[in-house]
């Protein structure tokens, strides 16, 4: 069956949406929230200021689309990942090499300002909440894999990370240190820290690597 003219133009509306989304996270992400106006969005885009504006009232809305769409790219990987690896360890520094190449494409003004937009910012915890409950899981998982030490309590040292990463985010402290470079000794020493000898020996064998491939 054919479709309809107005098929078409829906059809048609919600394409032009999603190349909005794709073009717009790209440009957050590389330059941050704060130097992408609207206006030069919709000349990048070879569309009109009024076409972007009834597709998202403001940049907020926008953003919050945006955030959405990087959390499914984000998921989509994290699966694949988990489905490529043998081990919890695996996972995990899988997870930790993707989130490298993440941070060497995303300008760190993006994580500064994503707090002045409250509804993208909101969603963002929202997941990050949603998130630490399947970590939780996945570490008592790497527990009886004989990974992670079986004594330590990982609902506090993982809410000890997360506020670690807060706290520095947005401070004068990312002025002194690259963002990559302290993200590594936090993910390090957290790791060193609830890995059995097992988990040391393949952490230790992974760091010396990672650290090979950067030189």
């Amino acid at each position: 069956m054919k479709k309809s003219e107005n098929d078409k133009q829906i059809s048609a509306r919600t394409e032009m949406k999603e190349r909005i989304v794709r073009t717009a996270l790209e440009d957050f992400q590389r330059l941050g929230i704060r130097a992408v106006r609207m206006d030069d969005l919709a000349t990048r885009m070879g569309i009109s200021k009024r076409t972007l504006y009834e597709m998202f009232k403001d940049k907020e809305e926008l953003l919050v689309d945006c955030i959405l769409l990087s959390q499914q790219q984000i998921q989509a990987r994290v699966k694949e990942i988990y489905y490529q690896s043998k081990n919890v360890l695996e996972v995990i520094l899988g997870v930790f090499l993707f989130s490298i190449e993440r941070f060497h494409a995303t300008s760190k003004l993006f994580y500064d300002e994503i707090k002045k937009y409250p509804s993208a910012y909101n969603m963002v915890c929202a997941r990050r909440d949603s998130d630490s409950e399947d970590k939780l899981a996945f570490f008592r998982q790497g527990v009886e894999q004989g990974f992670f030490r079986s004594d330590v309590n990982f609902a506090i040292v993982n809410e000890l990370v997360r506020q670690q990463f807060d706290l520095l985010i947005g401070s004068k402290f990312f002025s002194q240190y690259p963002f990559v470079e302290v993200y590594e000794s936090i993910m390090f020493t957290y790791l060193r820290g609830i890995s059995t000898e097992r988990g040391a020996q393949e952490l230790e064998t992974f760091i010396k690597e990672y650290r090979n491939g950067k030189n």
